[in-house]
């Protein structure tokens, strides 16, 4: 098929897939005309050569249209949000099988896309069963391994991989970082001189910023080594090192002999696995004293969003092995292993401003990204990232602190009757 003749039928199904009074985007050819027509709409699809619309849809899973994009059949140019918007509209419009017949008649006439792309990254391959603590620390490895200067491109100064808590949606990443950091201090209300256990702790930030300014003895674990030496050089050089600590360590191999008056995981909760989480909540009561308080901040699905079946973008170039659950399952576990639940707070719209913030860094710093990893590994990130983003904005996705204690004798909590104390 001539390049002409593509463009033809390119222009045909974009006309049966695409509403241009409704859909955000534009598409451009890769012989650089416009679709339906130049006036500018947030986001621009770019298809960089004749069987771009073929290898993005004819497979007709998220998947594929990731794999696509990811390996240069199409870029996204402008606001990526935008085009999870067209792609949620494009999976209802193809929903019925006449629907879905046509477009595949008109794709298979298109050529083949690009063979045998070269990356760095694949599609993670973990061995061993699944949720053991060799295959988790496989599945931290490929997400969290890939380079701390790349990481360090879009994350605040302190590095913190996690949702940050806005005062209003203009205010700095920094400050919003600071302030979800002592935030979730204060909802522990450490003091000088208790002993905190962060689970999950990334690159020390909380670890470091309960030492510094609550006086306590703070130690973090993680199953990524990169983040344990970046943690450690943080610590030392800040003058931490008699009170803080980040150790190479699985949750499930923590002493169980010295408890923690606070415990806190943030952001790690997604890589436990469902039927892991007895265990999880179980070991975080083994770990705490009586009356000691754990916050576990953790992503959830939305309890009416039916579950994905098969491969997914986010399982295979993203975060293999993880798991969301609606926040009813978390707190259902928590109670059973015999916690109680005393306050539950929804992040989800910091969430989306926070991501935004991250993908804005990201594309800013593009030229300097691809010094640390390839091109594909630079689009894994700026793809789910925006996604994600879509996904707190519409209510497909949440993220949740949970304050759980640990009753002591007679149900005793320890805890204030008010929670005035946090606003201060």
């Amino acid at each position: 098929m001539d390049e002409n003749h593509a463009a033809h039928l390119t222009r045909e199904i974009l006309s049966k897939l695409l509403i241009p009074q409704q859909d955000p985007v534009s598409v451009r050819l890769w012989d650089g005309t416009l679709w339906p027509d130049e006036t500018p709409r947030p986001a621009t699809l770019v298809l960089k050569h004749p069987g771009a619309l073929r290898a993005m849809f004819l497979r007709g899973t998220e998947l594929a249209l990731g794999e696509a994009y990811l390996y240069d059949d199409f870029d996204i140019e402008g606001n990526v949000e935008a085009a999870f918007d067209l792609a949620e509209a494009l999976q209802r419009r193809v929903s019925g099988w006449r629907t879905g017949w046509d477009l595949m008649r008109r794709l298979v006439k298109l050529p083949e896309g690009r063979k045998g792309v070269e990356t760095a990254r694949g599609p993670a391959r973990l061995r061993g069963r699944r949720h053991s603590i060799e295959r988790d620390r496989q599945a931290i490895s490929y997400h969290y391994d890939v380079s701390n200067d790349f990481y360090r491109l879009f994350l605040d100064e302190r590095m913190v991989y996690s949702c940050a808590y806005f005062a209003y949606p203009e205010e700095s990443l920094d400050a919003a970082q600071m302030r979800k950091l002592d935030y979730i201090c204060r909802k522990l209300r450490l003091k000088a001189g208790q002993r905190l256990l962060d689970i999950g702790c990334g690159w020390g930030a909380l670890v470091m910023h309960a030492a510094q300014y609550y006086g306590v003895e703070a130690t973090g674990i993680t199953l990524s080594k990169p983040q344990a030496e970046l943690a450690s050089e943080r610590i030392a050089q800040a003058g931490l090192a008699d009170r803080c600590r980040v150790l190479v360590q699985d949750y499930r191999q923590v002493p169980e002999d010295a408890p923690y008056d606070a415990l806190v995981s943030v952001g790690m909760f997604e890589h436990v696995g469902e039927a892991k989480l007895p265990a999880y909540f179980r070991k975080a009561w083994a770990l705490l004293k009586p009356q000691g308080v754990f916050l576990n901040h953790g992503i959830a699905c939305n309890a009416l969003t039916p579950k994905a079946r098969g491969k997914t973008f986010s399982n295979t170039y993203v975060f293999p092995d993880g798991e969301l659950v609606p926040i009813s399952t978390t707190l259902r576990i928590a109670e059973s292993c015999g916690f109680e639940v005393r306050d539950v707070e929804s992040l989800r719209e910091h969430y989306a401003l926070t991501l935004r913030q991250w993908v804005r860094r990201l594309e800013a710093h593009h030229a300097e990204a691809l010094q640390y990893v390839d091109e594909p590994t630079y689009r894994v990130w700026r793809l789910f990232m925006s996604g994600s983003a879509h996904g707190f904005t519409v209510g497909r996705l949440n993220v949740y602190q949970a304050l759980l204690v640990k009753p002591g004798e007679r149900g005793a909590s320890g805890l204030p009757l008010q929670r005035a104390d946090w606003y201060e």
